[in-house]
């Protein structure tokens, strides 16, 4: 759902993004379940080896461990952006169960914030269904001075431009809305005025 502010205070802008926690719950309590029939299964195979009936069922502690795996993977998503005031550094910070990466930049570095937007895939195609189809999505970007852009996030546009604009203020850098997103905003406005019109 977008980054939340953990820390907000003279020194530090600190915004934390944790990975799926449903999806993570629930595979943690299926594989919890099925602990009940895969212990069972383990002790019989160590008895008497892979030989008999519980031999053939040697798949459902290997679902366990998948569904332990997948769980601790995304519990450990974790994306951070610090803004370091007193050294004028922002440190952005993608971290899970296998590596953990970062990025550093200056806050001469940075030319402007922007809210533009992004052309993202749907996904996998199905049946019917045309592949490759791309959306517009709101997105909030670094503009550095050599030209790059760092992407923040992504989302709504009310939560986006809230958070750039504080980000701006912080920096004290410009913060610019593309022109399409400020031109749907327009019309969404007049559209809500000549509903409340036609209503009076």
């Amino acid at each position: 759902l977008g980054f939340a502010i953990a820390a907000n205070d003279t020194q530090h802008l600190r915004l934390v993004w944790h990975g799926p926690r449903f999806p993570a719950y629930l595979c943690v309590s299926i594989a919890i379940l099925l602990l009940f029939i895969s212990v069972p299964i383990v002790e019989a195979i160590r008895i008497r080896g892979f030989v008999g009936p519980a031999a053939a069922l040697w798949y459902f502690p290997v679902m366990n461990m998948i569904l332990f795996g997948i769980a601790c993977y995304l519990l450990t998503l974790k994306r951070t952006i610090l803004f370091d005031h007193p050294e004028q550094r922002v440190l952005l910070t993608n971290q899970s169960l296998f590596n953990r990466s970062f990025l550093s930049a200056s806050y001469s570095e940075i030319e402007k914030i922007k809210l533009g937007v992004d052309q993202v895939y749907n996904g996998f195609a199905v049946a019917g269904s045309s592949a490759a189809e791309q959306f517009p999505v709101p997105s909030l970007r670094l503009c550095l001075v050599t030209g790059d852009s760092v992407l923040l996030d992504r989302g709504s546009r009310g939560r986006l431009k809230e958070l750039g604009t504080q980000i701006g203020e912080r920096l004290k850098r410009p913060f610019e809305m593309d022109a399409q997103l400020a031109r749907d905003k327009s019309n969404a406005v007049k559209s809500h005025e000549e509903a409340e019109r036609a209503r009076i």
